[in-house]
């Protein structure tokens, strides 16, 4: 009788399971869902996880100043426990650019704030690191002042050239005595902006080969469309890339078009 009733009904999933899922959408609430603004900028991001959770991040948040942050970055490791240090980078980064606007500042009180909990454990001292792009716009000046700590390259196209974004310093929460340079360019209007996390470049083809910087940069330089659409295009041609290949790690990517200077108030009064 127990295996007649058994025929044709479903097994119920387990509860950790379902704990996972849930923790999975809780995720997603700390990511934006769409452009913030696209005034003299336009902004889209997207994101796919390799796994139910993951260790990508990013935002844009816009302070008091008028002064746009915008952040991306992907803690060590996968999975369940690179969520759990990526929500901790998450939220001390919104705190923290609420209160300064030194990328500088942000940046060196994040290191401190990983290395006090690596301290904690000789043997996953090295999952509470990140790499982080981490910068701050002024939309009057279209001045850029950014730290790259150990992350992939960022990207901008203007009038056919790509200029690169290197990295400017180590990745955060590996050294005690941390040194984080802050680089400044001055961006222009039509300039558009790629950054990205590895995953995207680290996606492998049947054979094992990697998508990696070049192609991206190819990609960049070919494929038009607004910013929505770029990304969309984008990810497409990575998964045909892929073909069927399950993903290995998560793949982030963030572009901004930027569309010229905001008037001051002053300014447009005169």
């Amino acid at each position: 009788m127990a295996e007649a009733r058994g025929q044709g009904q479903t097994p119920q999933r387990s509860d950790d399971s379902l704990k996972v899922e849930l923790a999975g959408e809780v995720q997603k609430l700390l990511m934006p869902k769409g452009s913030p603004l696209c005034n003299w900028c336009c902004m889209a991001a997207k994101n796919r996880m390799a796994d139910v959770l993951g260790g990508d991040f990013y935002d844009f948040i816009e302070l008091d100043s008028g002064c746009q942050v915008l952040f991306v970055g992907d803690v060590t490791g996968h999975g369940l426990h690179a969520s759990v240090v990526m929500s901790l980078v998450y939220g001390f980064i919104h705190r923290a650019a609420q209160e300064e606007c030194s990328p500088h500042d942000v940046v060196a009180d994040l290191n401190v704030f990983l290395r006090k909990f690596a301290q904690r454990s000789d043997r996953l001292d090295h999952f509470f690191s990140a790499t982080l792009f981490f910068s701050v716009i002024d939309p009057r000046t279209m001045t850029m002042h950014y730290i790259n700590a150990g992350h992939p390259a960022g990207l901008v196209r203007r009038k056919g050239d790509l200029i690169r974004l290197p990295a400017t310093s180590h990745p955060v929460g590996y050294f005690e005595q941390a040194e984080f340079q802050v680089e400044t360019f001055q961006l222009e209007a039509h300039d558009r902006l790629l950054l990205y996390t590895d995953g995207l470049v680290d996606s492998s083809d049947p054979q094992g080969e990697m998508f990696g910087t070049e192609r991206l940069a190819e990609a960049f330089r070919r494929l038009n469309g607004d910013h929505m659409v770029f990304l969309e295009r984008l990810f497409t041609e990575i998964r045909d890339y892929m073909a069927g290949q399950p993903p290995f790690d998560d793949c982030t990517a963030i572009l901004i078009d930027f569309h010229g200077t905001i008037l001051s108030p002053q300014t447009s009064g005169e």
